[in-house]
């Protein structure tokens, strides 16, 4: 029977139905509404932690129509991200709410214990400050810059101004990355970053998931956070284009109120590029994919074996009953400890 060449290719049913985010000493995996956490401990041993996340694209229509499921998506991972990040560094035995310094304890004994969370809302409320005065608000000082050093050039073209204002932010964002990359504490974690991708390629191409098979596969994934910052990056070049630069106070203002939607065509690309490749989506993911090269490092075999056991949890119905079996063992040993006298 003759082929009918016009027809296209069944979808792999395994492409994009996990992904998942490096940690403190681990990842997390997430299928669907289950996410699952596997963490190594300072013994040695691997810790799992199965949760549920319903997004509220699947509570409220309208959240799931285009552009506005990106930016919900977005601020849902924020959280997520945060949540598990927290969680990990107690399950390495990390207490966050312990004053570490001499200075921080003599305000705990001063002010009470409430002096810490208000610390803890200054910091995240300096460190927005900072991260948007320098990714938003520099950039465009330094397009101006530039523009007064070419004798005004440069402005008098509006998308060479943009496009200098991109790449200056691509430029900072690269060197804070790249210099981010030599902490140690960093490096771990983008060691795991690449036992993530790993893991879910190995599982996308149908081997099975061993430490083997995942070793030999690539640790560059097209629907990796980090591709989908460039991508935002790209999309604000040709969108800030159309906006003015008679005022850079006001050209800041409406960089905040578009950047909803950027995010949200962000958002649209990388879910169209995941299944879809072709010679567009591998031009605009290829930044993101080099980048990758800085944010995920080669893992080992515990790593892999870490990343491996949270994609497994993730997702019980094509591994059997390996969910409930995680379920059943927390629960005993958490019986166990109850029943122990003090």
């Amino acid at each position: 029977m003759a082929r009918n060449k016009n027809k296209k290719p069944a979808a792999d049913p395994k492409c994009g139905i996990v992904g998942g985010q490096a940690v403190l000493e681990g990842v997390m995996m997430k299928s669907y509404d289950r996410c699952s956490l596997a963490v190594r401990t300072p013994d040695g041993e691997i810790e799992v932690d199965n949760s549920t996340f319903t997004s509220l694209r699947k509570k409220y229509k309208v959240c799931a129509l285009p552009i506005i499921r990106g930016c919900v998506s977005f601020v849902e991972q924020l959280k997520l991200s945060m949540d598990m990040l927290t969680k990990s560094a107690e399950m390495q035995g990390v207490d966050l709410d312990e004053p570490e310094t001499k200075f921080e304890k003599w305000l705990v004994e001063k002010c009470g214990d409430k002096l810490m969370p208000i610390i803890s809302a200054i910091g995240m409320v300096l460190g927005l400050a900072l991260g948007v005065g320098l990714f938003l608000l520099f950039p465009t000082f330094g397009a101006k810059g530039l523009d007064f050093l070419t004798g005004g050039f440069i402005g008098q073209y509006a998308l060479l101004r943009s496009f200098v204002e991109g790449v200056i932010r691509m430029i900072l964002f690269v060197g804070y990355v790249w210099l981010v990359s030599f902490m140690p504490d960093i490096r771990r974690t983008y060691e795991y970053h690449g036992a993530e991708h790993k893991s879910v390629a190995c599982f996308e191409a149908g081997l099975e998931l061993t430490p083997e098979n995942a070793r030999k596969c690539t640790r560059f994934h097209p629907r990796c956070g980090t591709s989908f910052i460039f991508v935002m990056l790209i999309l604000s070049i040709i969108i800030n284009s159309f906006l003015s630069w008679d005022n850079v106070w006001i050209r800041f203002g409406s960089k905040i109120l578009i950047l909803p939607l950027i995010v949200g065509l962000g958002f649209e690309f990388i879910r169209y590029a995941g299944g879809h490749a072709n010679f567009f989506t591998k031009i605009v993911s290829a930044p993101g994919l080099w980048m990758q090269r800085i944010t995920t490092r080669e893992p080992d075999d515990s790593q892999l074996e870490v990343a491996l056991l949270a994609l497994k949890n993730a997702i019980p119905d094509e591994f059997g009953s390996l969910w409930n079996e995680t379920e059943a063992k927390k629960a005993e040993n958490a019986s166990e400890t109850e029943d122990k006298p003090e």
